[in-house]
């Protein structure tokens, strides 16, 4: 390891323990970690399932319990350690039922890490688009004993993205909105583009 000279200044080789880390850096390695080991390994055992075993019911078992760890793990811990947000039920004293989707200062905030944030998203969008293309091979490969394991691993991923981009967009009305802008911007370029041919 290099000295550092007269002047107190680090040299190549040494790490500046004041100054701040870089926002590429990953913050959280262990919830980034479960948050991606629990959906892949879910979605790897029901690849391989009829290779390693011929027991559908210890298979069906090991799926859904790493479905509900991955559920949990997500909606628990890892939505709030990286990206800051979070989700959840609230009854009332009269016994109705509240969603609330929040967003803490953290989500805001330009000292989020953005390597926890990429990791967070890709895992939350890419993992139940699988869970998509298992429930169509089911049904066109009518395993239909399979069914209610992909049906089980597509609500509850789908459940937590739905709850995380609630809290990303806000409420209801903002989610509405921006599909609906989504929607006039791109209908408005099919209309600009057929009248610029000829």
């Amino acid at each position: 390891m290099l000295r550092q000279d007269s002047q107190n200044t680090p040299l190549f080789g040494e790490d500046d323990d004041n100054a701040s880390p870089p926002k590429s850096k990953i913050r959280h390695p262990v919830a980034s970690f479960f948050h991606l080991f629990f959906r892949a390994s879910a979605i790897l055992v029901y690849l391989l399932c009829d290779m390693l075993s011929g027991r559908f019911i210890a298979s069906m078992v090991t799926i859904i319990l790493l479905l509900s760890c991955d559920f949990w793990t997500v909606k628990n811990v890892s939505g709030r350690l990286l990206v800051g947000l979070r989700w959840w039920n609230q009854v009332d004293e009269d016994g109705k039922s509240h969603w609330v989707f929040e967003s803490t200062p953290q989500a805001r905030s330009d000292t989020a890490s953005s390597a926890d944030s990429r990791i967070f998203w890709l895992g939350l969008v890419v993992c139940p688009l699988f869970w998509v293309v298992f429930v169509f091979s089911t049904i066109v490969a009518f395993r239909i004993k399979w069914l209610a394991v992909v049906f089980m691993g597509l609500v509850l991923q789908w459940a937590n993205l739905y709850g995380y981009v609630r809290c990303k967009v806000g409420g209801a009305s903002n989610l509405r909105t921006m599909a609906k802008n989504y929607l006039t911007v791109q209908i408005f370029k099919q209309v600009v583009e057929k009248s610029e041919r000829p």
